[in-house]
Protein backbone atom coordinates (compact mmCIF):
# COMPACT_ATOMS: atom_id res chain seq x y z
CA UNK A 1 0.00 0.00 0.00
CA UNK A 2 1.16 3.16 -0.92
CA UNK A 3 1.68 5.82 1.39
CA UNK A 4 -0.47 9.26 1.82
CA UNK A 5 2.09 11.37 0.04
CA UNK A 6 2.78 8.78 -2.88
CA UNK A 7 2.15 10.00 -6.53
CA UNK A 8 1.20 6.83 -8.48
CA UNK A 9 3.94 7.04 -11.89
CA UNK A 10 1.94 4.49 -13.45
CA UNK A 11 -1.60 3.07 -13.52
CA UNK A 12 -2.65 -0.54 -13.50
CA UNK A 13 -2.87 -0.14 -17.76
CA UNK A 14 0.12 1.29 -18.32
CA UNK A 15 2.00 -1.15 -15.79
CA UNK A 16 0.55 -3.92 -18.26
CA UNK A 17 0.99 -2.26 -21.31
CA UNK A 18 5.26 -1.97 -20.04
CA UNK A 19 4.66 -6.15 -18.68
CA UNK A 20 3.39 -6.68 -22.39
CA UNK A 21 5.93 -4.96 -24.10
CA UNK A 22 9.29 -6.43 -21.69
CA UNK A 23 7.38 -10.24 -23.05
CA UNK A 24 7.39 -9.35 -26.85
CA UNK A 25 11.14 -7.72 -26.39
CA UNK A 26 11.74 -10.78 -25.07
CA UNK A 27 10.28 -13.21 -27.73
CA UNK A 28 11.90 -11.61 -30.14
CA UNK A 29 15.33 -12.16 -28.65
CA UNK A 30 15.06 -15.31 -27.56
CA UNK A 31 12.61 -17.08 -30.11
CA UNK A 32 15.51 -19.43 -31.69
CA UNK A 33 15.88 -21.38 -28.67
CA UNK A 34 14.42 -24.06 -27.21
CA UNK A 35 13.94 -23.53 -23.48
CA UNK A 36 14.90 -20.89 -21.18
CA UNK A 37 15.39 -19.52 -17.87
CA UNK A 38 13.52 -17.60 -16.11
CA UNK A 39 14.38 -16.48 -12.69
CA UNK A 40 12.86 -14.32 -10.83
CA UNK A 41 14.06 -12.51 -7.58
CA UNK A 42 12.00 -13.29 -4.00
CA UNK A 43 9.13 -10.62 -3.81
CA UNK A 44 7.83 -8.49 -7.35
CA UNK A 45 10.84 -10.11 -9.19
CA UNK A 46 9.31 -13.62 -9.17
CA UNK A 47 5.92 -12.41 -9.31
CA UNK A 48 6.80 -10.54 -12.76
CA UNK A 49 8.69 -14.18 -13.65
CA UNK A 50 5.81 -15.60 -13.22
CA UNK A 51 3.91 -13.44 -15.84
CA UNK A 52 6.69 -13.24 -18.20
CA UNK A 53 7.04 -17.24 -18.09
CA UNK A 54 3.09 -17.51 -18.80
CA UNK A 55 2.80 -14.96 -21.38
CA UNK A 56 5.72 -16.39 -23.25
CA UNK A 57 4.10 -19.94 -23.01
CA UNK A 58 0.67 -18.85 -25.18
CA UNK A 59 2.92 -17.02 -27.85
CA UNK A 60 5.89 -19.48 -28.38
CA UNK A 61 6.77 -22.85 -27.97
CA UNK A 62 9.67 -22.20 -26.07
CA UNK A 63 10.20 -24.44 -23.13
CA UNK A 64 10.13 -22.30 -19.80
CA UNK A 65 12.07 -23.54 -16.50
CA UNK A 66 10.73 -21.06 -14.19
CA UNK A 67 12.79 -20.38 -10.68
CA UNK A 68 12.60 -18.26 -7.81
CA UNK A 69 15.87 -16.95 -6.69
CA UNK A 70 16.14 -16.77 -2.65
CA UNK A 71 18.60 -13.90 -1.16
CA UNK A 72 18.62 -11.07 1.32
CA UNK A 73 18.38 -8.09 -0.53
CA UNK A 74 19.53 -6.01 1.97
CA UNK A 75 22.82 -8.23 2.64
CA UNK A 76 23.32 -10.36 -0.08
CA UNK A 77 26.51 -12.58 1.52
CA UNK A 78 24.39 -12.70 4.93
CA UNK A 79 22.90 -16.00 3.69
CA UNK A 80 23.78 -18.32 0.65
CA UNK A 81 21.21 -17.25 -2.63
CA UNK A 82 19.51 -20.84 -3.41
CA UNK A 83 17.07 -21.45 -5.98
CA UNK A 84 13.53 -23.19 -6.28
CA UNK A 85 12.86 -25.00 -9.63
CA UNK A 86 15.88 -25.40 -11.15
CA UNK A 87 19.57 -27.04 -10.49
CA UNK A 88 22.48 -26.22 -11.35
CA UNK A 89 22.58 -28.69 -14.47
CA UNK A 90 19.73 -27.44 -16.29
CA UNK A 91 20.95 -23.84 -16.85
CA UNK A 92 24.01 -25.47 -18.46
CA UNK A 93 24.22 -23.75 -22.11
CA UNK A 94 20.85 -22.04 -21.33
CA UNK A 95 19.90 -18.46 -21.54
CA UNK A 96 19.08 -17.05 -18.23
CA UNK A 97 16.92 -13.94 -17.18
CA UNK A 98 17.19 -13.02 -14.05
CA UNK A 99 14.14 -10.60 -13.13
CA UNK A 100 13.48 -8.03 -10.42
CA UNK A 101 10.75 -5.56 -10.22
CA UNK A 102 13.36 -2.30 -9.73
CA UNK A 103 16.89 -1.59 -9.94
CA UNK A 104 18.35 0.77 -7.64
CA UNK A 105 21.89 0.28 -7.01
CA UNK A 106 22.38 -2.79 -8.57
CA UNK A 107 23.70 -4.75 -6.07
CA UNK A 108 20.58 -7.42 -5.36
CA UNK A 109 21.14 -7.82 -9.55
CA UNK A 110 24.33 -8.14 -9.59
CA UNK A 111 24.66 -11.11 -6.82
CA UNK A 112 21.78 -12.66 -8.32
CA UNK A 113 23.59 -13.16 -11.54
CA UNK A 114 26.89 -14.24 -10.02
CA UNK A 115 24.79 -16.95 -8.81
CA UNK A 116 24.56 -18.51 -12.23
CA UNK A 117 28.36 -17.59 -13.41
CA UNK A 118 29.57 -21.24 -11.52
CA UNK A 119 28.26 -23.19 -14.85
CA UNK A 120 28.97 -22.32 -18.57
CA UNK A 121 25.63 -20.49 -19.58
CA UNK A 122 25.18 -19.47 -23.13
CA UNK A 123 23.75 -16.25 -22.18
CA UNK A 124 22.18 -14.13 -18.80
CA UNK A 125 20.08 -10.88 -19.60
CA UNK A 126 18.60 -9.19 -17.11
CA UNK A 127 14.86 -7.70 -16.74
CA UNK A 128 13.09 -4.78 -14.69
CA UNK A 129 10.36 -3.44 -14.15
CA UNK A 130 12.04 -0.09 -13.58
CA UNK A 131 15.16 1.18 -13.40
CA UNK A 132 15.82 4.14 -11.15
CA UNK A 133 19.45 4.89 -12.77
CA UNK A 134 21.21 5.14 -9.53
CA UNK A 135 23.72 2.15 -10.60
CA UNK A 136 26.61 1.97 -8.18
CA UNK A 137 27.56 -1.99 -9.43
CA UNK A 138 29.32 -2.43 -12.86
CA UNK A 139 25.36 -3.91 -14.44
CA UNK A 140 22.51 -2.60 -16.91
CA UNK A 141 19.44 -4.10 -16.82
CA UNK A 142 18.91 -5.58 -20.89
CA UNK A 143 15.04 -5.09 -20.30
CA UNK A 144 13.26 -2.26 -19.01
CA UNK A 145 9.88 -1.31 -19.05
CA UNK A 146 10.26 2.04 -17.61
CA UNK A 147 13.20 4.26 -16.60
CA UNK A 148 13.04 6.91 -14.32
CA UNK A 149 15.58 9.20 -12.58
CA UNK A 150 14.70 9.63 -8.48
CA UNK A 151 16.84 11.27 -5.70
CA UNK A 152 18.21 8.75 -3.35
CA UNK A 153 15.50 9.84 -0.96
CA UNK A 154 12.77 9.33 -2.43
CA UNK A 155 11.18 5.72 -2.91
CA UNK A 156 10.09 3.67 -5.77
CA UNK A 157 6.85 1.16 -4.56
CA UNK A 158 5.80 -1.60 -7.14
CA UNK A 159 2.32 -3.41 -6.65
CA UNK A 160 1.55 -5.75 -8.74
CA UNK A 161 -1.32 -7.57 -6.92
CA UNK A 162 -4.21 -8.27 -9.25
CA UNK A 163 -6.39 -5.71 -10.76
CA UNK A 164 -4.39 -3.11 -8.60
CA UNK A 165 -1.34 -2.81 -10.68
CA UNK A 166 0.50 0.61 -9.98
CA UNK A 167 3.58 2.13 -9.86
CA UNK A 168 4.15 4.89 -7.14
CA UNK A 169 7.05 8.01 -6.49
CA UNK A 170 6.78 8.46 -2.41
Amino acid sequence: MPSKNATTVLIKEKVLQKLNRLIHQIHENVFDEKEIIIAGIDGYGYVIAERIAKELGTISKLKIILSKINMDKENPLSRPITLDGVNATQYENKVILVVDDVINSGKTIIYAVNHFLDKPVKRIQTVVLVDRDHTRYPVKADYVGLSISTTMQENIRVSLEKNKEAIYLE
